[in-house]
């Protein structure tokens, strides 16, 4: 057997230099980046990290790759493996990752030890306006307003906006030496700042040139008509939002069901559509409202008992997020549903921390199941529990005191804000409310607290005026005429007085100093009319007479002067008789028939009809007839005579009738 030929033995093949080969990586990896191809990106980052493993280039790339392929959990992998290997901080990418994730406290935590440079300060502030802490996000954008960040304009509104300070935006895009019409999602932004300024019709014009320019923007850019309305979604919105504040219900209406209807609009658009129709229509379609807002709240787990359908919790804003909620428990109020009504009102607190809305929620359920007392000691604890926010709930529970007839705890609560209980309305309620609880100290201490602060006040429009004058009266009708007079005497000698405030002198001084009311009597205009009537003969007498002087003339005498005179003056108006259709008044013809409108039976020319004389024959045998005859003669002779004069009359009538 012939021994086996040797095999050749293969080249090796040629090693090229990792640095070309490297470098060839490094340009393809950037030919994918260029293309948005991430996934390529991240294979050709493993290659170059199998030859060069501590590359910081190609971990920053395989990392930027897996975060814009929307691979979060995959990016936060590699970061933990690359922290390992390299001394490289990643904490930016990770606070990014987690912020992606909507674990916004642990980014924020991470981002507050870094170095402040501009990208960091551009994702806290993202950051703290998803957080719902848009005063401090607008102040990060603030702090780096001179930097050449693109778009920072666009969203430094935004953050404006949402923190409640629209007044700002004029000056700050003022200051940027941009224009609205610079971009359509500038143009937006400063309409929205319109809409919280309450300049309706500005906005609704800002906002349909938003909406032309982003139309011809897209467009540029060669994306679909159904991108395009997509894009312009939240414009659209917002247009029927401005529609529905000025009154154009219809019009609003059939802006929201058609982008509910077409469904080409994102999520946040369709959300917020469903809930300003619900609102339009109001309590008059309430199965329909719920079985639309269940589509966009759904049940979660223990820690968060509900939460938004379709990722809603990180497209909409705390406001909007809020009002969905707020607008499925009022709907479940209205249906009845007290049981679901209060599990999501038990929940609410824990979604939204900060806010007031879920404790006043609360005391309406309490208030709905009869309740009072528990709603009550809820906002109670609440406004002790945060001062800042207690005005709101102060006056909620005012209202629901005074409703259910516990009127001291209403005054209490009234009494405990400060800025609003020396208001004339504050105070008339405060007096009404201690008035009929039967505390009139209570409230004459009111009247006095009011005047001592209006007294003190420095304050152009002031009240004290009306409060004096009112304080006045209400002492007097409670019986301290002292009291009473000398607020009349004050409010007299002070500019403020009134005549009024000198007729409530009079009168009042008249009960308790009869000089002074004639003294102050003296300075009222005497009425017209009244010179010629006398006082003694008038309280003698049940009512006006005339005067003695025959110049003059008494009220009643010159009323009805005036009276004669106003019924001359009037002109009857003559107008012109109506004749029928064809009738010519030269020539009317015969008079008309003037029983033409009586019965027939009452007319004379009525003729009754006769009646049958053969109705009257015997009917019978044959024979009967014969012998009933002469037995029947005899008696029909008598009383035909009886009848004779009955008949005869009767016979008369008749004939008178003919």
């Amino acid at each position: 057997m012939a021994p086996k030929a040797k095999e050749k033995s293969k080249p090796p093949p040629p090693q090229a230099s990792p640095e070309v080969s490297v470098a060839e990586l490094f340009t393809n990896l950037n030919r994918h980046i260029q293309r948005s191809e991430f996934g390529s990106a991240v294979r050709v980052s493993d290659q170059i990290l199998s030859i060069a493993p501590g590359d910081e280039d190609a971990m920053k790339c395989k990392i930027v790759a897996l975060i814009r392929n929307d691979d979060m959990n995959g990016a936060l992998t590699a970061i933990k493996e690359f922290a390992k290997k390299s001394s490289v901080d990643f904490s930016f990418y990770t606070a990014y990752c987690l912020y992606r994730q909507n674990q916004l406290d642990e980014a924020l935590g991470l981002l507050k030890g870094q170095e402040e440079r501009t990208a960091s300060l551009l994702l806290q502030s993202q950051i703290l306006y998803r957080l719902g802490k848009t005063d401090e996000s607008a102040h990060i954008y603030q702090r780096i307003q001179k930097s050449k960040t693109e778009s920072l304009e666009i969203n430094l509104v935004a953050a404006l906006v949402s923190a409640g300070r629209s007044s700002e935006v004029q000056g700050t895009i003022d200051s940027l030496r941009v224009k609205p019409s610079s971009s359509f999602e500038l143009s937006y932004n400063v309409a929205c700042s319109l809409v919280e300024r309450q300049k309706y019709k500005d906005a609704e014009q800002l906002l349909l040139s938003a909406r032309r320019i982003g139309q011809e923007t897209l467009m540029e850019e060669n994306l679909p008509d159904d991108d395009i309305e997509i894009e312009l979604a939240p414009i659209a919105v917002q247009i029927a939002y401005v529609q529905q504040i000025l009154g154009n219900v219809s019009e609003a209406t059939e802006s929201y069901s058609n982008i509910i209807k077409k469904n080409l609009a994102d999520e946040s658009s369709i959300a917020v559509s469903v809930n300003n129709l619900i609102v339009l229509k109001g309590p008059k379609d309430v199965s329909d409202g719920l079985r639309k807002l269940d589509k966009l709240i759904e049940k979660g787990d223990g820690l968060h008992p509900f939460r938004l359908a379709r990722g809603l919790d990180l497209k909409l804003s705390q406001k909007q997020r809020e009002a969905i909620y707020v607008n499925r428990l009022l709907l479940l109020l209205h249906s009845n549903k007290l049981d679901q009504a209060r599990e999501l009102a038990s929940a609410l607190p824990g979604i939204f921390p900060g806010s007031v809305m879920p404790v006043l929620l609360q005391a309406a359920v309490h208030v709905r199941e009869n309740k009072a007392n528990k709603a009550e000691d809820i906002l109670l604890q609440f406004a002790n529990k945060s001062p800042e926010c207690s005005k709101i709930v102060l006056l909620a529970r005012a209202q629901v005191a005074a409703a259910s007839g516990h009127l001291q705890i209403a005054a209490e609560s009234l009494l405990r804000i400060p800025d609003i209980q020396h208001l004339p309305a504050t105070v008339a309620t405060l007096v009404a409310l201690k008035e009929r609880a039967g505390d009139f100290d209570g409230a004459d201490s009111v009247f006095d607290s009011s005047i001592r602060w209006w007294s003190d006040a420095m304050t152009e429009d002031s009240k004290l005026g009306v409060i004096m004058q009112e304080a006045a009266s209400f002492k007097l009708k409670h019986g301290k005429r002292d009291e009473a007079s000398r607020l009349y005497e004050e409010l007299v000698k002070s500019s403020r007085g009134s005549v009024g405030a000198l007729t409530g002198l009079v009168q009042t001084a008249a009960l308790t100093d009869i000089e002074k009311a004639e003294s102050y009597e003296k300075q009222l205009k005497p009425l017209p009319g009244l010179k010629a009537i006398n006082a003694e003969i008038l309280e003698k007498t049940s009512g006006p007479k005339q005067a003695e002087n025959d110049d003059t003339v008494g009220i009643s005498d010159a009323y009805e002067a005036s009276k004669t005179s106003k019924e001359k003056t009037r002109k009857k108006r003559k107008r012109k008789p109506r004749y029928p259709k064809g009738f010519d008044p030269a020539n009317p013809g015969p008079p008309p028939d003037p029983e033409r409108w009586l019965p027939k039976r009452e007319r004379s020319t009525y003729r009754p009809k006769r009646k049958d004389k053969r109705a009257a024959q015997v009917r019978g045998s044959q024979g009967a007839v014969a012998k009933e005859a002469n037995q029947t003669a005899n008696s029909k002779t008598t009383s035909q005579a009886a009848a004779a004069a009955a008949t005869t009359s009767s016979k008369s009538r008749k004939k008178s009738r003919k």
